[in-house]
């Protein structure tokens, strides 16, 4: 393996960086640090498939004089270096974040144990890993290690009813879900002498409690029409609401599409849904004509993902929290402001209710949302008020016709 890094590997590097969409001049000042970087590596004779962190932080930190502005611009420049070696499999020391917390580390381990030893999906891990890092924050402030009686019963349900303050019963659920679940790992892991997972209280969460939050349809057209589709950003965001009103699709979903789950010939996407199940749904022709102007006319980048950033690095936007930001955006510029936080999912509400109030019956309902469970649907039968006053029973009046 030769020392130091080549200049084949720096050209190929900027080279991925411009099908990035950066800019000229930002490539020209990634070059000067990364030029700078290969001498260094050289003059160290660092061999090239053990370079690391530890040789960045080395490098940036050469000299005590730096300006802090100088060591952050040198870091932004060479930690994307040092992915794409990795992806290119020149380097092979594994990511080892530089000045980690042990909070960090454990969280990551926890999510390597969700990810190959439970099998969660990546967006389930997006919703878990915040919850659990922000815990193991809070119990191991100081850069204290984890140790067996660092915490207990009481420490875990005083700090999920803290944070259940002012918050949804549905965020406080997903929160002892998460605290469960890392209570049983850390036991596994030998660090609790008793799995503390049973400790954590249920959170009741009544599913049909109350009616789902909607928009009406003519709200729905009002989103889409204030899109200014003549923009890069206008075709995007409304290839992004129409995927949502048309056929209810979920936030995850659209942010994780890849160009190949696009089926022009048999008109169909491919949809990657909750639980790994994979479903093709039918490409409606509004649909499929805002895909291709996004694609053909407003989409430059070399990834995979169909909806992608604006500014460099144009990548995949990043999960279901970027769908509604847009979405939110949208509402604020159509002067709609619906009594819901999940933005994105008031569309799969509405398409089940304009269904419902068009005579859908709820196994169709079902199969369009992919739901796998009927009680999943059954909360939209609440919904059809109309439907309802025709079998309503005529209030009893005294004296009145009995």
């Amino acid at each position: 393996m030769p020392l130091g890094l080549p200049a084949s590997h720096i050209e190929a590097f900027l080279e991925d960086l411009r099908g990035a969409g950066y800019a000229e001049r930002t490539i020209c000042n990634k070059r000067s640090v990364v030029t700078a970087f290969a001498r260094w590596t050289n003059r160290e004779r660092i061999a090239l498939d053990r370079l690391g962190d530890c040789d960045i932080a080395a490098f940036v930190k050469r000299s005590s004089a730096t300006p802090a502005e100088r060591v952050q611009f040198e870091m932004a420049a060479l930690r994307p270096l040092l992915e794409y070696l990795r992806a290119k499999s020149v380097v092979v020391l594994p990511l080892t974040p530089i000045d980690a917390s042990p909070a960090d580390e454990l969280n990551k381990r926890y999510l390597d144990y969700l990810r190959h030893d439970r099998g969660l999906a990546e967006n389930s891990l997006r919703v878990y890993g915040p919850l659990v890092r922000d815990f193991l924050a809070s119990q191991m402030a100081g850069g204290s290690g984890l140790s067996p009686g660092s915490f207990d019963a009481l420490t875990i349900r005083r700090y999920l009813l803290a944070r259940s303050v002012d918050r949804s019963a549905e965020y406080s659920r997903l929160l002892a879900t998460a605290l469960r679940s890392l209570c049983h790992f850390l036991f596994l892991r030998g660090d609790t002498l008793v799995d503390l997972a049973v400790s954590v209280p249920p959170v009741r969460t009544w599913r049909q409690s109350s009616l789902p939050a909607l928009l009406s349809p003519e709200e729905v057209e009002r989103v889409l029409d204030s899109t200014d589709r003549s923009t890069s950003r206008g075709c995007r965001d409304y290839a992004i609401l129409l995927l949502l009103a048309r056929l209810g699709l979920r936030a995850g979903e659209i942010a994780s599409l890849e160009l190949g789950d696009l089926l022009w010939r048999s008109g169909e996407i491919v949809v990657h849904g909750k639980g790994r199940m994979v479903e093709h749904l039918p490409l409606l022709s509004d649909v499929g004509e805002a895909l291709a102007g996004y694609l053909h006319e407003a989409r430059a980048s070399a990834s995979r993902r169909v909806f992608v950033r604006l500014l460099a690095p144009r990548v995949g936007l990043a999960g279901p929290a970027a769908i509604d930001h847009i979405v939110r955006l949208a509402f604020r510029r159509a002067g709609v402001c619906p009594a819901s936080r999940g933005a994105a999912h008031l569309f799969r509400h509405s398409l089940a209710t304009r269904m419902i109030r068009h005579g859908a019956s709820m196994a169709e309902i079902g199969e369009v949302l992919r739901h796998r469970s009927p009680n999943s649907t059954a909360i939209y039968a609440k919904v059809s008020f109309e439907a309802l006053r025709g079998v309503a029973r005529p209030w009893p009046v005294t004296g009145g016709a009995r």
